[in-house]
């Protein structure tokens, strides 16, 4: 029966380290097999990052285009399809929505008119559409920014 204490890797798994700088009729004695002189030769070598042996690395050869704009605000598309699953006379806010599953916690919400809306809803979100806001006060609904 197979156990932890019988366990054992598969026969030629696993090999012996190679034995290197042990005399010259081992065939890696001497330089232990790194060569002479140079970076790589000595003890404590480590090529950073993206080094590739003195020719110009692949993230400077390639050309640089556009920037980040780090004051970019994200936001999260709500459409009328969504609020309509709520209860007519039900406040929908930030809350509610992420209750539903509609959104995640963090992030501006903005609704938008895709598909209609057949209940008077209360919304209260970042920001809602033109043609969105027009549909939720057509079927009686109303609207806090």
């Amino acid at each position: 029966m197979l156990k932890l204490n019988t366990l054992a890797p598969s026969e030629g798994a696993r090999k012996n380290k190679k034995r290197v700088g042990r005399g010259p009729g081992s065939g890696s004695g001497k330089t232990a097999a790194r060569g002479h002189k140079g970076a790589r030769s000595r003890t404590g070598y480590s090529a950073k990052p993206g080094f590739e042996g003195g020719q110009m690395p692949l993230h400077r050869r390639l050309p640089k285009r556009g920037f980040t704009n780090i004051f970019k605000s994200e936001w999260t598309i709500v459409t009328l399809d969504d609020l309509d699953r709520f209860e007519a006379g039900s406040l929908v806010d930030r809350q509610a929505l992420v209750e539903a599953g509609v959104v995640k916690k963090d992030g501006l919400i903005k609704v938008l008119a895709n598909g209609d809306v057949t209940k008077a809803i209360s919304v209260k979100v970042d920001k809602v559409s033109q043609g969105a806001r027009e549909r939720i006060l057509a079927a009686g609904g109303q609207i806090e920014e």
